[in-house]
This record gives C-alpha cells, sequence and structure tokens, in this order.
C-alpha cells in the first residue's frame, strides 16, 4: 500500500465520510465540538515565540480553557525546557510509532497540557510529508477533548513550518522591533498568502520598550502587507521588554505564573482574553465572525 492510500485510511478511519484528499487537510465532522487551531510562528529565531506560546498556554488554562500546547519546533524543541518537565515520551516516539500521541502529552503547570518536540535529531526537522500528514491527523481526532490547541512551530519557512500553518485556523506570527526580525516577519507573512490566500493572521510584537514602539511596528508591517500583498493583518498587541521574563525563564516557569502583575504577563492576559472570548463560542458559528473580534480591544 502505497503512502496516500495508507494516508486515506488513516483520515477514514478518523471522519468517517468527510474524508478529504488533501493529506494537511483536517477532517471535520459537523456534528462535533471543533478545537481552534493556532499556529504560533515566527520568520527567524529568537524574538520569544517558544516563551509566548508557552504562557499563552498557561495563562489560558488558568482562565479554565482546555489547552493542548504542540511543541512543533522540530529537531530544536524546547518547551517542556521552560515549564521544568522531564518527558517519558515526544514527537520523535510518536513519529517512529513507538508510543501513540496520548502517551507524549504531559501535565504542565497552569493545567495546560504539553505534547512535547523533541531536540537534536536531525530526521525530525525534515519529516516527510506523510508523516506531518499523519501527526496533524492524530492532532485532530484528540480535539474533541479541548478548546484551543496552540502550535508552537519552528522559525521559518520550511516545509514542516508551512504545514503546520496552513493546517491552523489562525497564525500568530511573533516579531520585535528589530529590522532583521520585522523583514523576516514579512518574508513570513507572504509566504503563507501566497499558499493560503485566506489565512487569518495577527502580528504580535515582543520586546517592546512600550505600546507606541509596538503600534510602530505593527502598523509598519500592516502598511506593507497592504500594499503589496493587498492584506490588512490584525494587531495581536504586544509584550513589553520586562526584566522577570528572563528571570523565569532561568527559573524554569513560565512568567504569567511567577510574576502575574508584572507588566509582560499583563500583555500576556490581554491576548488570552481576546482569544478566550471566542474559545467559549460554539464551533458551527463563522470562523470570519470569530476572528472579526481581534480587532475589538
Amino acid at each position: 500500500m502505497d503512502q496516500a492510500s495508507e494516508l486515506r485510511r488513516i483520515m477514514a478511519q478518523a471522519g468517517g465520510p468527510n474524508v478529504v484528499a488533501s493529506p494537511i487537510a483536517p477532517v471535520e465532522s459537523p456534528t462535533r465540538h471543533a478545537a481552534r487551531f493556532i499556529a504560533v510562528t515566527s520568520g527567524k529565531g529568537g524574538v520569544g515565540k517558544t516563551n509566548v506560546a508557552v504562557n499563552l498556554a498557561a495563562r489560558l488554562a488558568t482562565m479554565g480553557r482546555r489547552v493542548i500546547l504542540l511543541d512543533a519546533d522540530l529537531g530544536l524543541a524546547n518547551a517542556d525546557v521552560l515549564v521544568n518537565i522531564t518527558p517519558r515520551a515526544n514527537l520523535a516516539h510518536v513519529v517512529a510509532g513507538r508510543r501513540r500521541l496520548e502517551e507524549a502529552m504531559c501535565d504542565a503547570p497552569g493545567g495546560f497540557t504539553l505534547i512535547p518536540g523533541a531536540s537534536g535529531l536531525s530526521q525530525m526537522a525534515d519529516l516527510t510529508e506523510f508523516e506531518r500528514a499523519r501527526l496533524l491527523q492524530m492532532l485532530r481526532q484528540i480535539e474533541t477533548q479541548h478548546d484551543l490547541v496552540i502550535i508552537d512551530t519552528g522559525a521559518g519557512i520550511s516545509p514542516n513550518v508551512l504545514s503546520f500553518i496552513l493546517a491552523s485556523d489562525e497564525v500568530l506570527v511573533v516579531t520585535t522591533p528589530e529590522p532583521t526580525a520585522i523583514t523576516d516577519a514579512y518574508a513570513l507573512i507572504k509566504t503563507v498568502t501566497r499558499r493560503k490566500e485566506d489565512a487569518h493572521i495577527s502580528l504580535l510584537v515582543n520586546q517592546v520598550r512600550d505600546r507606541g514602539e509596538g503600534r510602530r511596528v505593527f502598523d509598519r508591517i500592516n502598511a506593507v502587507t497592504r500594499r503589496f500583498l493587498g492584506l490588512s493583518i490584525l494587531d495581536a498587541g504586544f509584550i513589553v521588554s520586562d526584566p522577570r521574563v528572563s528571570a523565569a525563564v532561568r527559573r524554569r516557569s513560565p512568567f504569567v505564573l511567577d510574576e502575574p502583575d508584572c507588566p509582560a504577563s499583563a500583555c500576556v492576559t490581554q491576548l488570552a482574553h481576546k482569544l478566550d472570548r471566542h474559545a467559549a463560542e460554539p464551533g458551527n458559528i463563522g470562523f470570519f465572525k470569530r476572528v472579526a473580534g481581534w480587532l475589538v480591544g
């Protein structure tokens, strides 16, 4: 049996008659609750993407949402380090068929569930299309028990990164005010929109001095995307530069839990509330209607 036939068999088992031919298309059932998939991504490394994903997951979990964080930075995963967990299994074991996805799930601080990735394994950074599709299908099979699935992708525009982005409902691009980060964020947005014209993309500016700097970076990128791509991205806000963030990283604990009243935590909380307003809505409400609320507040 070739890979395409095997993939169709996997999807048919998970989705019954609603089978989609595309290897990265979700198998949806109109009668079930569907978790919202949010890809947290960046054009370049070093912008704090994983720390944002971890703290967003922890904050949403403390607000009562059932959250999974998938560390899909394949080959260089480190979300488990930020929450001081030593997992018994990770995505490498799942992809190899040695463990089920449920066996790789870990309870993380704040109450969210972490699916750890693998670090230092070059083969994980270059999964085949079939392996990526099978992993995404496994996630679709567990989504009925959760409200949100946050996917911490790798940085850049590799096939692994793009597969997870294109399979998600929403894309949260993280950047910083540095010129190289801004340039790479735009390059990522351009690549995604060429592959998926109706992609819902939001921009979060990390490590800013103040609200004004965050707004200027957003306006700059949004102006370019509107002019050259015909797209208006959504403003997900900003996170201020805060010494308590790096201190929490050294303690291997989410800063929203260790320092809930610090300025950076307040920024993450604001973003979490935006997401939370729509996490409670039924799955049959149109996606555009849910996402439109990002423009408010």
